[in-house]
């Protein structure tokens, strides 16, 4: 052993001697128990500080949430699945038309219906633990206090899809402490009551994503689907599934469409966060490797889809009517599951306006199905055949003011259109015509504008009440001369359209013919007993007090209007049978567990007898047969029992078609928004109406011809009889009518049939002078006399009264009439004196005069002279002046209504060689 090893080793000797001796072995047991000592002094400061900061941090915690109410089971599926869906709209039989316009579109779907791709995408980006934590995860919990008691700034990343899904539904979007301890303390409470499939179900529903391909915000894993590549979420693809899935955290930042549904010039974000999405779906085993690299590589910007026509796009103003009448139902719904009647509710006019809001917002939030009477094939062929149609006249000029600059400017108005059709038995509106450009004028001119509707008033306010009433009959003759039967008036009123007179005529061919004075004149009749009532039996709701009492309202100059959906509405009534049905568009509206919150009810309301319906109906049936809609006819293509009525506003600025049949009825108007004439050069204004109502009607023809043409006419009631009445009273027939020709026949209620015999006419003689016509004198000679009879002067007074002085007006113009005589009048006095002589002359073996001066000439008498002279003729006056004669020598004198006869006329002489 080297000397270097000798003294190592005696130096490790000495050490070990020095360890072990008992002075150095007592200090090194006292130092350790100090150190152990001191060593759990700090571990019990620890566990004490731990559970402290612990203590603190729940009592904090507690403080946070303390004013939380302790929430159901009940409250919170009420909450977690309350969220806002779009309502569906339908049109009949279930044919589906579109989403209800709403700022936000959503469509509920069950996860059982979401691609798998969707589901993991969402998971592996939103919540990767989903599956394993009780809805929060405590690191997140930890960081919260830590950032509390470190006074770090508030971070709210990291929540849950349970945590999520209590933000978006309870609770609101405040960054605030409290609201994190309660968001937190509800997620763990929801996981209790709900799994993690009635979790996530509710989430994919609620998430936000952005806008669609029309603009259109969205929300909900089905309307992202459809919204963005227009299909169905069961259908996503894997990139397709990723892109949606990573919309979420920045919804208007990656969805690929702006506002006005372009295509984003930058898609780069969203197409960067779909790869991220992926590779989390990767990093998590969703996917595979080969999946992952062919969706990346895959180009998702040939999957969007182009904006899309939404129904209001499309239908804008089929949608709005669906809209406003489906909020009117809710009303209803609404105040009656508070215990308040419809009747109350809209009578209230706070009530009315709070249901009304709650209704509104009902209809937007809870995603109803809106079920209505419309059928969509008819509804589509009317809008092409409104478009298509040349005939509406011209467009006219109209100042407006500018509503930004309060400026004048002169713009081209187009005539409008409104129609509407009705199914007569259940009042189902089964398609109108609102009006021909909604982006030109938005207003629904079959619903919505009001206006004066002319002559279709007459059925509806006159000839249907005065039978009800027992007052008319259509035999009952109505006087069609000048009158004056509005006082207020300076001149003659009313007046018809062509400003002529026709006489007497029955309440049939006033009606069929649309002569005012008639209906005026028997409007006279029954006015007080407020015939109005009836029109608002019938539906009318803009009726105003002075409609009920002026005589203008007969030929519907309102003081403010009608709608054509109304006044068609109206009609139906006859072809009912007198029971008015109110029309409707919405059938039903569920709810999004298919519960039917609300079913329309037909309430039929009686306003006629059925033998008052019908004798109207049997009225205007001639009103298409013969009177102003006779054109009509030639234009359909099918038979069908019509009946119908014109009519048209005051200076020509509404036109009117009214028509029903036993199973629909049809009504149209035309007419400028800012009220002007309608006539024109080239074809006539109501013709144009006409027309346009036949083209409607043809193409629903097409469509539902067992609708629109039914087989069978309207029958006649019981209580219906058909008898014979003297044409110029309506009474029954009296021998003088019968002897003029005058008898007509017509149909009576059995309880007005007339039971006084005709007492307006009283036999006699009459000559013709000219075009008129003269009682005969006395001494009239015979010759120049025809049989007929004059009307009663009581009869005139009591048809006119006393002042009526237009005599010649009374008696139609027409050969069945020229029997008869006005009246007394028309007596003509002897002049006094012999008639002039008359000058002949000859041609061809034929006599010829003219007329002389004389006003009371009736007739001339032609004599030949030989051995004596002879009256070989004589002829009336307004007859041909002339006379065939053989050979001899004429001469002609003239013969006045007394009786005188003037001086021989110069002699002609006829020879056989014709000369004279």
């Amino acid at each position: 052993m080297n000397k270097k090893w000798r003294k190592w080793l005696e130096q490790a000797k000495s050490a070990i001697g020095l360890i072990t001796n008992k002075k150095t072995v007592k200090g090194a047991r006292i130092t350790y128990q100090v150190l152990w000592n001191l060593f759990l002094l700090l571990l019990t400061v620890v566990i004490l500080g731990g559970a402290f900061v612990v203590g603190a941090g729940a009592g904090y915690f507690a403080s946070l949430v303390k004013d939380e109410p302790v929430r159901s089971y009940d409250s919170m599926k009420k909450d977690i699945y309350n969220y806002t869906e779009t309502s569906e709209l339908y049109f009949s039989n279930n044919v589906y038309l579109g989403k209800l316009k709403s700022d936000l579109e959503r469509e509920e779907v069950k996860i059982d219906q979401v691609s798998d791709y969707l589901i993991n995408a969402v998971i592996a980006t939103e919540d990767e633990y989903f599956y394993r934590h009780n809805g929060v995860v405590p690191k997140a919990v930890f960081r919260a206090l830590y950032q509390e008691v470190t006074n770090s700034p508030v971070q709210s990343g990291g929540s849950t899809l349970t945590q999520q899904l209590i933000k978006n539904q309870i609770l609101t979007n405040e960054v605030s402490f409290q609201r994190k301890a309660i968001e937190i303390l509800l997620a763990l409470r929801l996981e209790k009551f709900f799994d993690k499939k009635e979790i996530l179900e509710a989430y994919l529903n609620v998430a936000a994503f952005g806008r669609n391909s029309s603009g259109r915000n969205i929300a909900g894993v089905q309307a992202a689907a459809k919204g963005i590549f227009g299909k169905d979420v069961s259908e996503l693809t894997l990139p397709q599934a990723a892109f949606i899935a990573g919309l979420p955290q920045s919804p208007f930042g990656y969805t690929p469409f702006t506002n006005k549904g372009d295509l984003k010039s930058n898609l780069k974000p969203g197409l960067t966060r779909m790869k991220t999405v992926l590779n989390r779906m990767y990093a998590s085993g969703y996917i595979n490797q080969k999946e992952y690299q062919e969706a990346l590589q895959y180009d998702i910007t040939k999957d969007f889809i182009a904006p899309q026509p939404s129904s209001t796009d499309k239908y804008p103003w089929l949608t709005v009517e669906i809209e406003k009448r489906a909020i009117d139902a809710l009303i209803t719904v609404l105040a009656k599951k508070d215990g308040i009647s419809e009747q109350d509710v809209r009578k209230n006019e706070n009530l009315y306006y709070k249901y009304k809001a709650m209704a509104r917002n009902d209809l937007r939030q809870n995603g109803y199905q809106i079920h209505t009477t419309i059928d969509k094939e008819i509804f589509d062929v009317m809008q092409q055949v409104k478009d298509q149609y040349k005939h509406y006249g011209p467009d006219k000029l109209q100042e407006k003011i500018d509503p930004e600059t309060g400026e004048k400017m002169n713009v081209m108005e187009p005539v409008e259109v409104g129609a509407t059709l009705i199914e007569n038995k259940t009042g189902k509106i089964i398609s109108f015509v609102a009006g021909r450009d909604h982006n030109r004028q938005e207003l629904n001119h079959a619903t919505s504008s009001i206006r004066p509707n002319g002559s279709t008033m007459k059925p509806l306010l006159v000839y249907a009440p005065a039978i009800e009433l027992g007052i008319a009959s259509p035999g009952t003759v109505l006087p069609d001369v000048q009158l004056r039967l509005d006082r207020s008036r300076s001149t003659p009123w009313p007046y018809n359209y062509d400003r002529r007179y026709r006489g007497l005529v029955s309440a049939r061919d006033a009606l069929a013919k649309s002569y005012n004075v008639p209906a005026v004149k028997l409007y006279t009749q029954i006015i007080e007993q407020q015939p109005a009532k009836y029109l608002e039996k019938m539906g009318f709701t803009s009726l105003k007090k002075p409609d009920y009492t002026n005589l203008s309202t007969a030929l519907g100059a309102m003081e403010a209007g009608v709608t054509v959906e109304e006044n068609t509405n109206a009609f139906s009534t006859f072809a009912n049978g007198g029971k008015f049905i109110d029309a409707y568009l919405i059938e039903k509206i569920v709810d999004k567990n298919g519960k039917t919150i609300y079913q329309h009810q037909v309430k039929p309301v009686d306003v006629f007898k059925p033998q008052t319906a019908y004798l109207t109906i049997d009225m205007m049936r001639d009103v298409i047969q013969n009177g102003t809609a006779a054109g009509v006819k030639s234009k359909l293509a099918f038979k069908a029992d019509w009946a119908g009525k014109t009519g048209t506003g005051n200076d020509f600025h509404d036109s009117w078609f009214v028509a029903t049949n036993p199973n629909v009825t049809f009504g149209i108007w035309t007419g400028y928004d800012t009220p002007k004439s309608l006539k024109s050069s080239g074809m006539a204004y109501n013709q144009r109406t006409n027309n346009l109502w036949a083209a409607l009607i043809n193409a629903a023809y097409k469509i539902r011809p067992d609708l629109i043409a039914p087989k069978e006419s309207f029958e006649m009631p019981e209580g219906i009889v058909k008898r014979n009445y003297c044409a110029v009273s309506g009474l029954l027939p009296s021998e003088a009518c019968s002897k003029a020709g005058l008898v007509e026949s017509d149909y009576f209620h059995v309880n007005a049939v007339p039971t006084k015999v005709d007492d307006s006419l009283i036999e006699g003689k009459f000559v013709t002078i000219g075009d008129k016509k003269y009682l005969a004198m006395d001494s009239t000679p015979d010759e120049f006399v025809q049989a007929g009879v004059i009307l009663n002067p009581d009869f005139i007074e009591r048809m006119v009264g006393k002042d009526f002085n237009q005599m010649n007006q009374l008696i139609p113009n027409t050969d069945k009439w020229e029997k008869v005589l006005p009246s007394s009048a028309n007596k003509m006095s002897d002049n006094g004196k012999k008639p002039d002589s008359v000058i002949v002359s000859v041609a061809n073996n034929t006599l010829k005069w003219t007329a002389v001066s004389d006003k009371d000439v009736v007739g001339y008498r032609v004599y030949q002279v030989s051995e004596s002279v002879n009256k070989i003729a004589s002829i009336k006056s307004g007859e041909s002046l002339s006379y065939q004669a053989g050979n001899g020598i004429y001469y002609v004198t003239a013969v006045d209504i007394a009786g005188n006869e003037s001086a021989p006329s110069n002699y002609v002489e006829i020879r056989a060689e014709n000369d004279t």
